[in-house]
C-alpha cells in the first residue's frame, strides 16, 4: 500500500466517521426530545467501539503480518464496507426499535458501526508506513490526514450539509463515500483485472441499492423516534431540516421543535389549544407594554398575539432557527406576522443577542421557554441569564417567561426580581409590584383585535363565559400553592424554602431526567 493511498484512506475514512457521528447525534437527540445526556450516551458507545476496533486490529496486525502482499488490504475494505452498511441502516432501524423497546438496545449498534471504522486507522498504519527511520514522521502525518478529514466532516456535513439536505440524503451519501473508499481499497489489494474490475463495477452496486432502498428505510423516521411505543402509523404535515434542528408539524397543528411539543398555531383564546391566556394576560398588568423583545418564535402564535396588544409599539423576536418562519407562513392564523411593520425577526442565540447589544433597553422581555429538563436549557432560566434580563429591561420593566412547572425555575425568577407572580406555570416579574387588575383586563380583553377579529364576540354566551373563568384568575383571594392557577412570589418562596436556584454552574433543571428516560409522543 503506497503511503499517498493510506494518506486518501485515512482522511476519508475520517470525514465519513465524524459525518455518521453527527447524523447519530442528531437521531439521539431527536428521540430522546434533546436530553442533555443524548450526546454524552451516544459519544461513549462511539468511543466504547472505537476503542474495541483498535484492540481487535491489533489482534488481526499480528495474525497477519507485515509482507508485501496486496490481498492484505481486503481486512480494512471488508471494514469499511461492513461499517458502511451498519452506519446507513442505524438511524431506520433505532426508529424501527423505538416502537417497541428502549434505544438503549440500539447503543450496541453504534458501538459495532464505530468500532468496524476505528479499526482501519491501526490497519492503514500497519500497512502504509514502512518499518524504517521515518516511521514516526509517517505515522504523524497519517493522523493529520484522519484529523483532517474529520474536521472536513464536522464543517462541511454539519454546517453545509445539514441545512440544505435531510438526514436520509446526508445518510445515502456518505453511504456512497464508503462504497468509494471500499472501492479504492479493493483496487489496491487485487493483482489480477477481473478482481479489480468488482472494485470498479460490483461494488457501487451496493451503493445503488442503498440509494434506491434509501427513501423506504427512512419513511417515518421522525414519527417513529418521536411517538415511540405510541406510534401507529402517524404523518408529520411538515417537517423542516437544517443545521440549527428538526422541526414538525402534526396533522392538528401541534409544532415540535427538536422532537419536543412546542406549541400549537393558535390565538384563539375562547378555544385555547396551547394556553394563549398566558400570552392575554399581558394586558391585565397595568403598566405599558411598549417595546418588546420575546426570545423564541415557534409556531409565532405568541408573537401574534402580542403584536396586536394595546400599548405595543415594537416587537422584536429573536430566534435561534430559521426554519419556524417557512413553516409561520403556511398558517393564516399566524401568516400576517411576517409583514407586520412592528415585528423585527432576528435569527440569533438570544444569549448571544443580548450579550451582543448591551445598550438595548426593553419595557417587555418575553420567553415562551421550552422544557426545564432539556440540553442548554440553563442558558435561558438561571439566576446569571435573568440578571442579563434585567439589565436590557427599562426602569418598571417586565420579564415573562416559561418555567414548564419547574418550582427550581420559579424560584429563580422569584430572587431575581424583587416582585412577581405566576400564573399557571409562567412568571411575570419586575421590580415593580405585579398584580392582575381585573377591571383593566376585562376592558382591554373586550376590545382586542387580532387580524381584524375581535378574540371575543360578546352576544356569544360561550365567549361570555370563556371571559369570565379567564377573568377569575385576577381573584387574589385564590393566589396560592394549593392548586391554584395564579400565585405571588411570596407566597412561592414560603413553599420553596429548601429549593435552590438554577445558576450556570449547578445547572440545576437539566438533570432530572435519567439518560434511559425519553419523552413518548413529544410530551
Amino acid at each position: 500500500m503506497s503511503f499517498r493511498l493510506a494518506l486518501l484512506v485515512t482522511g476519508l475514512a475520517g470525514y465519513v466517521a465524524l459525518s455518521y457521528e453527527m447524523v447519530w447525534f442528531r437521531v439521539y437527540g431527536f428521540l430522546t426530545g434533546g436530553a442533555p445526556s443524548s450526546f454524552a450516551v451516544m459519544l461513549g458507545a462511539y468511543l466504547a467501539g472505537i476503542a474495541l476496533g483498535s484492540l481487535g486490529a491489533r489482534k488481526v496486525c499480528d495474525e497477519v503480518g507485515v509482507g508485501g502482499d496486496p490481498k492484505r488490504l481486503r481486512w480494512p475494505a471488508g471494514l469499511v464496507l461492513a461499517s458502511t452498511a451498519v452506519s446507513f441502516l442505524l438511524a431506520p432501524a433505532v426508529a424501527q426499535l423505538v416502537t417497541f423497546a428502549t434505544y438503549a438496545f440500539s447503543l450496541a449498534a453504534v458501538a459495532l458501526a464505530a468500532g468496524l471504522m476505528g479499526a482501519i486507522l491501526p490497519l492503514v498504519a500497519h500497512y502504509g508506513i514502512a518499518a524504517d527511520a521515518q516511521v514516526g514522521e509517517r505515522l504523524s502525518y497519517l493522523y493529520l490526514a484522519n484529523i483532517a478529514g474529520s474536521v472536513t466532516g464536522s464543517l462541511l456535513t454539519g454546517f453545509v450539509l445539514m441545512q440544505w439536505l435531510p438526514l436520509p440524503h446526508i445518510s445515502a451519501l456518505l453511504m456512497v463515500l464508503g462504497v468509494v473508499l471500499t472501492s479504492i481499497l479493493w483496487w489496491a489489494s487485487s493483482t489480477e483485472p477481473v478482481q479489480k474490475a468488482v472494485g470498479v463495477m460490483v461494488l457501487p452496486l451496493f451503493a445503488v441499492v442503498g440509494a434506491l432502498a434509501g427513501p423506504g428505510l427512512h419513511a417515518g423516521l421522525y414519527e417513529r423516534l418521536m411517538w415511540k411505543k405510541k406510534y401507529q402509523g402517524q404523518q408529520f404535515a411538515h417537517v423542516v431540516e437544517n443545521r440549527s434542528g428538526v422541526i414538525t408539524v402534526s396533522q392538528d397543528g401541534a409544532i415540535y421543535g427538536g422532537g419536543m411539543y412546542d406549541g400549537v398555531f393558535n390565538t384563539d383564546v375562547v378555544h385555547d389549544r396551547n394556553l394563549i391566556v398566558r400570552a392575554y394576560a399581558l394586558a391585565g398588568l397595568p403598566r405599558n407594554t411598549g417595546k418588546v423583545l420575546m426570545i423564541g418564535l415557534s409556531s409565532g402564535s405568541w408573537a401574534q398575539v402580542v403584536a396586536h396588544l394595546p400599548g405595543v409599539t415594537d416587537l422584536t423576536v429573536v430566534e435561534i432557527n430559521p426554519g419556524y418562519p417557512e413553516l409561520v407562513a403556511k398558517f393564516p392564523e399566524v401568516q400576517s406576522l411576517l409583514k407586520n411593520p412592528k415585528v423585527h425577526l432576528v435569527f440569533d442565540d438570544g444569549r448571544r443577542w443580548l450579550r451582543a447589544h448591551p445598550k438595548e433597553r426593553f419595557d417587555t422581555v418575553l420567553q415562551n421557554t421550552t422544557w426545564h429538563w432539556r440540553g442548554n436549557i440553563t442558558d435561558l432560566l438561571s439566576m446569571e441569564y435573568l440578571q442579563l434580563v434585567k439589565d436590557h429591561l427599562n426602569p418598571g420593566g417586565l420579564f415573562v417567561y416559561n418555567t414548564t412547572w419547574s418550582e427550581t425555575a420559579q424560584k429563580t425568577g422569584c430572587g431575581a426580581f424583587k416582585h412577581g407572580l405566576r400564573i399557571i406555570n409562567f412568571m411575570y416579574l419586575s421590580d415593580e409590584p405585579v398584580a392582575l387588575d381585573r377591571d383593566r383586563w376585562r376592558a382591554e380583553l373586550e376590545k382586542i383585535v387580532v387580524d381584524g377579529r375581535k378574540i371575543f364576540d360578546l352576544a356569544n354566551p360561550q365567549h361570555r363565559g370563556r371571559l369570565d373563568e379567564i377573568l377569575r384568575l385576577a381573584d387574589q383571594s385564590t393566589y396560592g400553592p394549593d392548586g391554584g392557577q395564579a400565585e405571588t412570589c411570596a407566597k412561592l418562596v414560603e413553599r420553596t424554602l429548601h429549593t435552590p436556584f438554577v445558576t450556570d454552574d449547578n445547572m440545576l433543571t437539566e438533570w432530572t431526567r435519567k439518560w434511559y428516560q425519553v419523552p413518548t409522543g413529544g410530551d
